[in-house]
């Protein structure tokens, strides 16, 4: 299991959250997705067969980039 806690800039309202929670839920191997609309921060968990760079793909495809 892995975990990653990073910034997500474009986090204005609640609809991202939710958004960014329900999308990265859906991806097989992640198994939880917190998104915070006060700090901006997105925690993810994972194990196989999810990667970070499917994770940081899919945020990228749906306009919730993680800050480099």
């Amino acid at each position: 299991m892995s975990t990653k806690t990073f910034t997500v800039p474009t986090i204005s309202c609640g609809h991202c959250t939710n958004t960014i929670e329900l999308e990265l839920g859906d991806l097989a191997g992640v198994t939880a997705v917190k998104a915070e609309e006060g700090s901006k921060q997105v925690t993810v968990e994972w194990g196989d067969p999810a990667s970070w760079e499917k994770i940081e793909a899919l945020l990228v495809e749906i306009n919730y980039p993680p800050a480099s």
